[in-house]
């Protein structure tokens, strides 16, 4: 029985030993070292600043097989260098073509008796607008009748002279005396004729009273051009004086559209400059013309150069005064260019997927600054560089891979990195209008600015951002916010409700 039991016990202590090695072995398994699938993080202090090209160990790192590479298509393409067609868009303004708008003013002094115009009304060349009574072109007619007869007695008396002189009857000094007479009633006659001319009577009129017709008073005010009355003064019983505007007439067939061209994108524009032109009233219709006229000077309050499109508006439907939209298609400096497929958002910032040189599957996501977007194609100002090898289609499969796998931690440097307080700027709105009327923010950043109306002798009892499709109702002393992050250089226009008053944001 003994000896049993110690067999037994011999037994049992074997395999107690057994399972103890085991365990030792699993236990320094389990502490062995497993490769990781990412690159460590960036230390504090590296120095990187987002949009820029992150320190080795500073990108997130996503690893993806071959079977997930093949079955989301990815397209590996390389960012390219050139430019793509940026549109600069500025705020205008519709006025008349200044050398077809005309002013009316009469010849002859005197008081208008007819008007025949009205306004608004159409009108064709040499359509007569009024007519005035004028005692004045009256005696220069009479002067001129007058002038004109004794011309006429004077040529029967030299004619008879010269008879008188062939036969001996008549001297050559009397002669000489009625002729030197002649001469000096031809030139009378002469004079009051261009003084009729100056006055506005027609030649058919000045050959009617040499013919002995009678003299009349009254003269027609003949529109000069055919255009549109905008302006009248002229009302019967007006007493007027030559120089005074009677009215105002515009071929509006084409108008001018002005606006305001900042000083750093004057590189960017010039005479020939194609551009849109759009309005709110027509959201669906753009007239196309080019820049034929750029201002030489520089405001120095608002730093921007007027420039000058002149529009074909056959059926006028751009109205003077109105406020429109410049778009100038302005080739943009070469840069690196991306598929728009291959930039993803991630919160207020943009990433795009390098592939790692001689590293097939792995993907480093880069931080960059976008610029300008045309087509398929947009700008990277930063962070990139060409010729690197990026993800085009399917970029978006690879970010979903990084959130899924919560590859992607915040940086260290979190006071550095945090997103940036919105730039706040504060205008009041008062009797003289938008105070500062141009503020100026930060494109890529957070914009904060708020209207305050002041005073109820203003039009500016809401503001809109036209190009922002952004309206708000200014109550009297109360303070109204709007917020939005431009993302490219630009002017944005703030207007009152009533298009009266006008301001300018400027993203810098």
């Amino acid at each position: 029985m003994n000896t049993f039991l110690r067999s037994r016990w011999g037994s049992g202590a074997a395999a107690l030993l057994l399972v103890t090695a085991g365990a030792g072995a699993m236990y320094l398994v389990m502490r062995a070292p497993v490769p990781a699938t990412e690159e460590p993080a960036a230390a504090p202090g590296d120095g990187t600043a987002p949009g820029t090209h992150a320190k080795p160990g500073a990108e997130t790192i996503v690893a993806l097989s071959a079977e997930l590479v093949e079955r989301a298509a990815l397209d590996i393409v390389p960012a390219t260098s050139g430019s793509v067609s940026a549109s600069l868009r500025l705020p205008g303004v519709v006025m008349p073509n200044a050398y077809r708008d005309v002013a009316v003013t009469p010849l002859v002094p005197g008081r208008v008796t007819r008007v025949l115009a009205e306004l608004g009304q159409r009108v064709r060349q040499g359509q007569t607008l009024a007519e005035v009574y004028s005692p004045e072109l009256a005696e220069a007619q009479t002067r001129f009748a007058a002038a004109r007869a004794a011309l006429d007695a004077h040529n029967r008396e030299l004619q008879r002279t010269r008879k008188l002189a062939a036969i001996g009857a008549a001297s050559t000094q009397e002669l000489e005396r009625t002729l030197a007479d002649h001469t000096a009633q031809e030139a009378a006659v002469k004079s009051a004729e261009a003084r009729l001319r100056l006055l506005g009577v027609p030649p058919a009129v000045v050959r009617a009273l040499a013919a002995g017709e009678a003299v009349a008073a009254g003269a027609s005010v003949p529109a000069p051009i055919a255009g549109t009355v905008t302006a009248r003064v002229a009302n019967v019983g007006l007493n007027v004086d030559p120089g005074m505007t009677l009215f105002t007439i515009v071929d509006l067939s084409t108008v001018w559209v002005v606006a305001d061209l900042h000083e750093r994108d004057l590189s960017r524009a010039g005479i020939g400059t194609f551009a849109a032109v759009t309005a709110p009233a027509y959201p669906d219709v753009a007239w196309r013309g080019r820049i034929s006229y750029v201002d030489p000077q520089v405001s120095s309050e608002t730093r921007t150069a007027k420039v000058r499109v002149e529009i074909s508006n056959h059926d006028e439907r751009l109205r003077l005064g109105m406020f429109v939209d410049v778009a100038l298609d302005t080739p943009g400096a070469p840069v690196v260019i991306v598929p728009r497929a291959a930039v993803q958002t991630i919160g207020e910032g943009y990433v795009v997927y390098v592939a790692l040189p001689g590293e097939p599957g792995r993907f480093a996501e880069r931080a960059v600054r976008i610029g300008g977007a045309a087509g398929d194609m947009i700008e990277v100002v930063e962070g990139l560089e060409a010729g690197e090898r990026i993800v085009g289609k399917g970029s978006f499969f690879v970010r979903a891979e990084v959130d899924r796998l919560g590859l992607r931690r915040p940086r260290p440097d979190t006071a550095r990195d945090a997103p940036a307080a919105p730039a706040s700027v504060s205008v009041a709105i008062t009797e003289k209008g938008f105070e500062p009327a141009r503020v100026s923010v930060a494109a890529g950043r957070p914009a904060r600015i708020t209207f305050t109306r002041r005073t109820d002798q203003t039009c500016a009892t809401d503001v809109v951002l036209p190009s922002l499709d952004i309206r708000r109702a200014l109550p009297l002393d109360t303070p109204v916010t709007i917020e939005w992050t431009p993302h490219r250089t630009e002017d944005v226009a703030f207007v009152c409700g009533m298009n009266m008053l006008r301001g300018t944001v400027v993203v810098e």
